[in-house]
Order: C-alpha cells, then structure tokens, then sequence
C-alpha cells in the first residue's frame, strides 16, 4: 500500500516539476512598471460624445443620382417633420433646399441622405444607397430600415398626417380586395 502512496506521489510531482522548469523567470517589478508608462492607455468614446460628432458632421451632398420627372413628383408627397414611432423612437424628414427631390432622415444620431425610388405598389420609398437605409411611407404609417444589416430601426411611424388618414381608416374602412360593388363577398 505503501508503495502504491510513493508512486502515486512521484506520478504528481513529475509534471509540477516539469513545469516549473519551462516557466519564465520573474520579471523584476521595476520592468513592471516601465511596460505600463509605456503603453497608451485606452481610451473608449462614450456614447454622449459620437452622438455629439455624429450630430455635427454635414452628410456628404455629392451624388451622381438624377432624378427623374417620376421622382420629383414621388418628391412632392413624401411627409415631412417629425414623425412619433413606437417604442418611444422618432424619425425627422427634412427636405433638401439645394437639391430638390432629396431628404435627409435622421433619427437617434443617424443621418442619411436620401431620394425618392420608383416602387411598384405606390409605396412612397426613399434610399439611401450607401448606407443601405431605406424610408418607407405608407398612407397610415412609415417605417426606416437598414436593408444591409436586414433590421427595422424605426416602425410604427405617424406624422400628424398620417395619423389622420389612419383614423379616416378605420371610419371608413377601404373595400377588401374581393368585395363586390354591393359590399357582399364574392
């Protein structure tokens, strides 16, 4: 039993040892301490200050989009103000007053620049084709979304207008697709 103890111990021992030999000295704590005078330290940007550079740098004005009669008419019913959206969030539409047809977006220190984009279902939408931003407007509400990253940055969104024409909505409620003139299903 004895024996079993010793080899048992000795089996432990080996690679402590082992290990103690392959171990690097100690540094001196004086070499300590110029390694840390040495490196910067790291400074990380709060949130408060990007939203404060974000909020002073000017969008970049230059594009090679030029907009169609089509677009400049799309142009004219985009809503603009501030529009509430759910979850507290808000989204600011303001237009352009150099180049006619554009808008810039803004919302929780994002800026885009954007311009109107042909869609097929009357949906009024704007892009902004660098940063992947997309504005979408219905008559009763509108959304901004982030087509690259695939998200909803903002939903549920209702200028005074539109808030309006929701309203009138659900007074007046359109006919269903396959409704017949008399109102009954067909």
């Amino acid at each position: 039993m004895k024996k079993i103890a010793l080899i048992a111990a000795v089996a432990l021992a080996l690679p402590l040892g082992a290990m103690a030999q392959n171990a690097a000295p100690a540094k001196p704590a004086a070499a300590k301490s110029t390694e840390a005078k040495k490196a910067p330290p790291k400074r990380q940007v709060t949130r408060k200050a990007a939203k404060a550079v974000e909020e002073v740098t000017p969008i970049s004005d230059d594009t090679n989009i030029v907009l169609t009669d089509a677009d400049l008419e799309v142009a004219k019913r985009v809503s603009v103000g501030k529009a509430q959206c759910e979850l507290g969030a808000d989204v600011t539409v303001t237009p352009d007053e150099k180049k006619p047809g554009f808008f810039t977006v803004s919302t929780k220190g994002q800026k885009y620049r954007m311009h109107p984009v042909e869609s097929r279902t009357g949906a009024i939408r704007l892009e902004d084709p660098r940063a992947g931003a997309m504005w979408l407007q219905l008559g009763n509400k509108s959304m901004l979304m982030n087509q690259k990253a695939g998200l909803r940055i903002a939903d549920e969104c209702q200028t005074d207008a539109q808030i309006a024409f929701a309203a009138e909505m659900k007074k007046n409620p359109p006919k269903a697709l396959f409704d017949g003139a008399d109102g009954e299903k067909k």
